[in-house]
Formats: C-alpha cells, sequence, structure tokens
C-alpha cells in the first residue's frame, strides 16, 4: 500500500482545481519560432560580412614578412659574396627559390654589378610582388581588388592596405 501523501487528489487531476482562476492551456511544442531563427541567422550574416574580410587581410599582413625577411636575408648573402669576390652574377644566393609557402623568390636583372631580388606570391598571397636591387632600391606590387595600395613614390615594401610601408 502507498503512504497517502503518494495518491492522487480525489478529483483525479494531478493538481487541485482552483475555482474562479482560469485555467491555461500549456502547448507541447518546444523550440524556437521561425521569427526567432530568422534573426539569429540576420545576426550571423552581419558578424560574417564583417569578421571574415577582416580576418582575411589580418592573415595577409601575417604574411608579408615572409617575403620582406627572404629579401632581406638573400641581399645580405648577395653583398657578403660581392664583397669577397666583386662581383654579383656568381652569388650562390641568387638562385631561384620556390621552397617558400607563400612567396618564389628569384634573381633577375643579373650583371657582375648589378642584380633585382623579386619575391612573387602565390596561392592566397598572389599578385603580391616585392623587389629590391643592388642599390636597395624597394618597389611593391599588390592585387587588384582586396584594398590595398601602394605607397607614392613606390619606393618601399607596403605591409599592409592603405599604402603603408
Amino acid at each position: 500500500m502507498r503512504p497517502a501523501h503518494a495518491l492522487p487528489p480525489p478529483n483525479g487531476h494531478s493538481r487541485p482545481k482552483n475555482p474562479g482562476m482560469p485555467t491555461v492551456k500549456r502547448s507541447s511544442a518546444n523550440g524556437f519560432t521561425l521569427i526567432e531563427v530568422m534573426i539569429v541567422v540576420a545576426i550571423i550574416a552581419i558578424l560574417g560580412a564583417i569578421a571574415v574580410p577582416a580576418y582575411d587581410d589580418y592573415v595577409r599582413r601575417g604574411r608579408v614578412p615572409d617575403a620582406t625577411s627572404g629579401l632581406a636575408t638573400k641581399q645580405v648573402q648577395i653583398e657578403q659574396w660581392f664583397q669577397d669576390r666583386r662581383r654579383f652574377d656568381t652569388a650562390p644566393a641568387c638562385v631561384n627559390d620556390t621552397g617558400n609557402r607563400n612567396f618564389d623568390f628569384v634573381c633577375n636583372n643579373l650583371t657582375q654589378t648589378t642584380y633585382t631580388l623579386t619575391a612573387t606570391g602565390k596561392g592566397r598571397m598572389l599578385g603580391f610582388v616585392y623587389t629590391i636591387n643592388q642599390a636597395n632600391a624597394r618597389t611593391s606590387a599588390v592585387p587588384a581588388g582586396i584594398g590595398w595600395t601602394l605607397p607614392v613614390p613606390n619606393n618601399c615594401w607596403v605591409m599592409r592596405k592603405g599604402g603603408q610601408c
């Protein structure tokens, strides 16, 4: 036999009726309304429209030093070769280098007294080109349509949007 406090109320309902109080039917459906879902989707779309381009630019800026540091390293090696041998055209550092993940390095205009080192972007850095020569003259090229611009005059390596070097 069950204890008295565990027995259901005498009228058969799980809770006692309150006379004079309106009864409210509860819906058995749970979840979100279509409007709530649409609002959440709209908020996510707005955040995505702002965050994705900002993140993409951040990643590009993080990959630019691959080019600039690679060019600077190769320039030092070529200049050291010139100090020892009085010529650029046989410098081992002036060999085409495609081992970098974001840039290919090429040596152009190679003579006994001149050289031009070029870092050309590949993959997500396609369109970015950085150069330096024996006179330490630097130039940049950036792809169109991503908001990056070149400095005026183009005599440095652009590091971020707005032509900032």
